[in-house]
């Protein structure tokens, strides 16, 4: 057994099935597990000075690491070696793998947007961004969601499939926990600066390597693959996040459009700098030429799978 056939199995099951809503009724989601713990684990010991906060927050991370990993390396070493665990551990990593979910959840966007309905095009932005898209513009709509598609091809899909494949199902389970702390408590703000620090830390550690491979397939199925990477070369290491950045270069540059720029949180404007500055705005259409590059760099991913499950 090698981990990355465990890695292709979980791939092939989620561009297949994906998790249904059917099947988050009857099982919940591992992420909302962990998030759960997390959350109650927050509203214990997020107290105090911020000396204190720093501990706690570390404490947190220890936990939630070994309440979700020991049960992934108890399994694995139960089921041992042979078909039987490739496909079982398969199974458990599926849930874990977001490939169909991040077209549909971006889809759900481009489809108002293409009938001319902004304001159901927002609603369904807002699922998958942090930030209020309220008052974005169609040009503002179209650069969130090739962003978050940037970003959570990362998050979502090649980091995990990395981590799965260097640690079997105890790298994937860790890998998601991490980057669902950083999701919930890594934020820049009063009540997180302190608390949350291990954990945002430690998610831009984890994703040091899959963000950069997620930018060469990037653009290794983009249309432009030299245009790709000169907008990373130029743009990745000016972003605002040491990992966003090369994803989301690399798609902006394949598509030829610029992303990123000022932004509007609640009342404060950031006056973020342009990834491939003086390329037009996205328009609807451009999210059709970004899930479309998307759907070549899961091939690719899935040749790369299986390649290494044949080696």
């Amino acid at each position: 057994m090698t981990f990355a056939q465990v890695m292709l199995i979980g791939l092939l099951l989620d561009v297949g099935l994906g998790w249904s809503s059917a099947l988050f009724r009857r099982l919940s989601h591992p992420v909302v597990w962990i998030g759960s713990l997390i959350s109650a684990l927050e509203a214990r010991l997020n107290k105090g000075g911020a000396r204190r906060r720093l501990a706690t927050g570390l404490l947190t991370v220890m936990l939630v690491l070994l309440v979700s990993v020991c049960p992934a390396v108890l399994v694995t070493v139960v089921l041992g070696k042979g078909w039987a665990a490739v496909l079982v551990l398969g199974v458990l990593a599926w849930p874990l793998i977001a490939v169909r979910s991040m077209y549909e959840h971006v889809a759900a966007v481009r489809d108002p947007l293409l009938a001319g309905d902004p304001p159901a095009a927002r609603h369904a932005l807002s699922m998958i961004v942090g930030r209020d898209p309220s008052a974005l513009d169609d040009a503002g709509i179209s650069r969130a969601a090739l962003e978050s598609l940037a970003e959570n091809t990362s998050d979502g899909i090649v980091a995990p499939l990395f981590w799965g494949v260097v640690a079997g199902l105890p790298g994937i389970v860790a890998y998601k926990a991490i980057n669902t702390m950083d999701s919930m408590i890594g934020h820049r703000n009063d009540r997180y600066e302190h608390f949350g620090k291990v954990a945002a830390r430690l998610d831009d550690l984890v994703n040091l390597v899959p963000a950069r491979l997620t930018s060469l397939v990037f653009a290794l199925a983009a249309n432009g693959f030299w245009r790709s990477l000169r907008v990373v070369s130029q743009d990745a290491a000016r972003h605002r996040s040491p990992n966003a950045g090369w994803p989301e270069a690399a798609l902006a540059g394949g598509l030829g459009v610029r992303l990123s720029g000022p932004r509007v949180y609640g009342d404060r404007v950031a006056q973020e700098p342009w990834v491939n500055e003086g390329a037009a705005d996205p328009e609807a259409r451009d999210i059709s030429r970004g899930l479309a590059l998307y759907v070549r760099a899961m091939f690719l991913c899935g040749a790369v799978l299986t390649g290494l499950a044949i080696l």
